[in-house]
């Protein structure tokens, strides 16, 4: 059959011509309008060129913005630390041979099916003051202390606002959040350790490695693309972070808990600061190429590594 290099190209055209569309135009013109005082109803080519005033104003002036900046890098600092190890210990537990490890597997795995709007809904209720599963909880502890003669309050229990105070709401959205990415890490690590040779591990047990030894000299270095992958995953999910604040309190109160996906949907839907909002935008855009060049900078090496 006789060479056709325009085949390739092709079988590729309609592809790129969507991506091109729907996400290479948009991510220019977010550029474009990031440095635009543009509110989204006038006409385009009447908005304003301001150049960086809207950046100069983000770091400079915007207390919230500050805010949501700290947030975000609270959700990742808990993202890569809590929700990893944990994953990984139920990995490691569910990688035995015990009674009962598929519905395990199935079990820790279920929030994953579910959506950050369901999540959100639901523990928005366990965390209500007055119906709440955790204050309820808390309210039988106290009567049972205060039951043995403790100088305890129960109805004290009633009273923790977990979303409505200022030093406890963002933190609960991130315990909801992470009860769901801990499966989808267990998950990970669970294909990561099928992949071990067990020859490796044999030799290992052979020279004396116990099961700490084992894990920290051999079972975790051989896991290091996995965590990786995961770190890089927990990232990207800790700065696309929008639907549960969005569903649990809107950012509030008094943006407490506000992140900088929904400090941009707040300034582009509910005060019409588009250009704004595309500032944000471009900022959230490069944090995250940050981290992922990184992963990308990291695969390529190690294959470089393996070629030579």
């Amino acid at each position: 059959m006789r060479h056709r290099p325009w085949v390739p190209w092709a079988f590729l055209a309609a592809p790129l011509l969507m991506y091109s569309v729907w996400v290479i135009y948009p991510t220019l013109s977010t550029f474009y309008l990031s440095f635009t005082d543009w509110d989204g109803f006038s006409d385009l080519k009447d908005a304003n060129f301001i150049g960086f005033e809207n950046y100069y104003e983000l770091f400079v002036w915007d207390d919230t913005f500050r805010k949501a900046i700290l947030n975000n890098l609270k959700w990742i600092l808990v993202f890569i630390t809590i929700p990893t190890s944990l994953g990984l210990a139920l990995a490691l537990a569910l990688n035995q041979s015990i009674r009962f490890d598929r519905f395990l597997k199935v079990s820790y795995y279920l929030p994953m099916v579910l959506s950050f709007v369901v999540i959100g809904l639901i523990w928005s209720w366990i965390y209500h003051p007055a119906a709440g599963l955790i204050n309820g909880t808390l309210e039988s502890i106290l009567t049972l202390l205060k039951a043995i003669g403790l100088p305890v309050n129960p109805e004290s229990a009633r009273s923790i606002g977990w979303l409505a105070d200022e030093d406890l709401a963002i933190w609960a959205i991130i315990a909801a959040a992470g009860w769901r990415q801990v499966g989808y890490v267990m998950i990970l690590y669970l294909a990561g350790l099928k992949t071990l040779d067990p020859q490796i591990l044999d030799a290992a047990k052979v020279d004396g490695a116990e099961s700490w030894s084992l894990f920290r000299s051999v079972i975790f270095p051989l896991l290091a693309p996995i965590t990786t992958i995961v770190v890089v995953i927990s990232i990207i999910d800790s700065l696309r972070s929008f639907d549960m604040v969005w569903v649990m309190t809107r950012g509030g109160p008094y943006h407490s808990s506000e992140v900088l996906a929904n400090f941009m949907y707040l300034e582009a839907f509910n005060n019409y600061n588009m250009g704004y909002a595309a500032a944000i935008g471009v900022i959230l855009f490069l944090i995250s190429i940050f981290f992922i060049g990184i992963y990308i900078w990291r695969i390529v090496k190690e294959e470089e590594a393996q070629g030579a």
